[in-house]
């Protein structure tokens, strides 16, 4: 009897993911169309749709598990069976990796999070190794012994979209002049010399990729080409990319996940990771819409750093939050973030508040400029690998979340994020070297950041510099969701003028505030640290402390226009003159 359940729950479950596999990529394959038609609204509810299906198929696939059995939810010995069942199911697929993370998923819901091992679910992988590179399935390869012009020619012909090319002549110039100050003439002329091109496009907000690289001397060369629909008399490509920097930028933690269809993902991930070896596995998958899978290749890699390292978890640098205690491990790069048990008393926010923002910003457009995270429920550390530090900051603001053993600590709820440095302290660095050109390009990318959420339809809510980060890239990234809004959602207003000077003077405002009202003057208050940032503020952003900057941003976002944020600067892009 207990064979058959176990079988029986088993196919439930892969039935319940080929459900979704296939579900999942319906919607990817949508794309295309929506690019074409230059309907940019429903290319972004794709997105939003993929990351609400896996959680609605987890909870039916739960659902119908438990009406299934006499006792309810299966004991903890049951699933010693179907585990081994369901392995010996799902290991003729090629996607088995994303099948053993429905499982884990399915797993977790059902038992909420406890009797977490290897025993009962996928925390190392089954999947058999790859015994063969198959990844003449997931590219197109050319060579280049006709010459360039013949490979742009096929290029152009295999990546043709539902719409005209605006101007392949004129784009194939462009190319050739790139191609030409890029690449060394020996490696485009020699015979071993070939290009690889993921079948597949990618595509996210308003753009298409073209993702590949160049292969010689047992050496490769990145390049992304973005397409752009001209919305209406064609499209065409607006540069090319060929930095591994550049590459990763496209890819980046910050930016909402790509919509691209993959057969084979553990082959797509080889080969973007050959790409940009500097990229995580986790964030791969995660760049690909596979969140989940993002988040199990994650704690793989982070347990396995564990066992490999000796240095203790400590207080992350900068300075504490109100809402949010969080702590870091040296050497590795992540920070988890725990919702602390009071909030000081200018926060005006619930618990559920604070995981109904971070869900938010999961499902929304991060467009550049908000770090992507991962949530956790019931991670067990090893206690003794806490420094004395942490341990009691994590006892004295957030109690209610830890459970203390003799040789471990369970966070019942947390997030991870990419480290960055705190704004605030880069910037004191920077000016303790005087290292003017650095301070300088710090509080552009602040001003930009706040200005491109803003055009994504967000409003920072908490703009202190100690809320964003700086990454590898030197690009300025927004971390703290506890105040963030819609910008239709806010009211933006001049402060009044006071009836008398007494008002001006008093230490509460002589004006109603609502719980949504916004004054653009008062973000002065940004830049009072310092006159030198103020100055540079002022000359490259000054229009922040406006109104009608304000004002004209929402009536644009509230009209349904989408403003052009692409993952390069504009200097690199291609001449359109015909």
């Amino acid at each position: 009897m207990r064979a058959r359940d176990a079988n029986l729950i088993a196919r439930l479950i892969l039935e319940g993911f080929i459900d979704y596999r296939q579900q999942f990529k319906a919607i990817t394959r949508q794309a295309p169309g929506y690019f074409a038609a230059a309907d940019w609204h429903a290319l972004q509810c794709l997105s939003v749709e993929r990351i609400d299906r896996y959680e609605e198929m987890i909870d039916g696939i739960s659902e119908k598990i438990v009406s299934l059995s006499n006792d309810g939810i299966p004991k903890p010995e049951l699933w010693l069976l179907i585990k081994e069942c369901y392995t010996e199911v799902l290991n003729q697929r090629s996607d088995a990796e994303l099948g053993e993370t429905f499982y884990n998923s399915i797993y977790c819901k059902l038992m909420q999070h406890s009797n977490i091992s290897d025993r009962h679910m996928f925390i190392q992988s089954k999947k058999p190794k790859v015994e063969a590179y198959r990844g003449e399935q997931i590219f197109r390869r050319y060579a280049l012994n006709e010459g360039v012009p013949s490979f742009l020619k096929k290029l152009f012909e295999d990546y043709g979209f539902s719409i005209p090319w605006e101007n392949k002549r004129r784009d194939s110039r462009n190319l050739m002049r790139y191609i030409r100050n890029t690449i060394p003439d020996d490696v485009v002329a020699g015979e071993g010399t070939v290009i690889e091109v993921i079948r597949s496009v990618f595509y996210r907000n308003k753009a298409a990729y073209i993702v590949g690289r160049v292969q010689f001397d047992h050496q490769s060369v990145p390049f992304v080409l973005p397409v752009l629909n001209t919305e209406g008399a064609g499209v065409y490509i607006d540069t090319a990319l060929s930095d591994e920097n550049d590459v990763s930028v496209v890819f980046s933690f910050t930016r909402a996940y790509f919509l691209v269809d993959v057969d084979i993902p553990a082959e797509f991930i080889r080969f973007l990771h050959s790409l940009i070896p500097m990229k995580s596995i986790a964030e791969l998958y995660n760049s690909l819409g596979f969140y989940k899978q993002g988040k199990a290749e994650f704690y793989r890699d982070f347990m396995d750093h564990l066992d490999a390292s000796t240095d203790q978890f400590e207080v992350a640098e900068g300075t504490k939050g109100m809402v949010m205690t969080v702590f870091t491990l040296p050497s590795y790069p992540v920070v988890f973030k725990v919702i602390k048990d009071r909030f000081s008393s200018s926060k005006n926010i619930t618990r559920s508040g604070v995981i109904n923002k971070y869900q938010l910003v999961k499902r929304h457009d991060r467009a550049g400029r908000m770090a992507d995270t991962q949530e956790f429920v019931n991670l067990v550390l090893p206690r003794k690998r806490l420094s004395a530090e942490l341990l009691c900051e994590l006892m004295s603001v957030a109690c209610s979340s830890i459970t203390l053993s003799e040789d471990d600590l369970t966070i019942s709820h947390l997030w991870t994020e990419r480290r960055m440095i705190p704004l605030n302290i880069y910037l004191n660095e920077m000016l303790s070297k005087s290292d003017e050109e650095s301070v300088y390009l710090a509080i552009n990318e602040f001003g930009k950041c706040i200005k491109e959420l803003a055009a994504a339809n967000i409003f920072a809510g908490d703009m202190l510099f100690k809320n964003f980060g700086v990454t590898r890239h030197n690009r300025v990234v927004f971390y703290d969701y506890d105040e963030i809004l819609y910008l239709t959602d806010c009211n933006f207003r001049d402060i009044p003028e006071p009836m008398y000077p007494e008002q001006e003077l008093a230490s509460e405002p002589w004006y109603s505030v609502a719980e949504q009202d916004v004054f653009p003057e008062e973000f002065k208050i940004l830049t009072a640290c310092d006159s030198r940032i103020r100055i540079i503020f002022n000359e490259l952003h000054g229009d922040l402390l406006t109104l009608s900057w304000w004002i004209n941003i929402q009536q644009k976002v509230a009209s349904g226009a989408l403003l052009d944020l692409y993952p390069y600067r504009r200097i690199v892009r291609f001449p359109r003159a015909p």
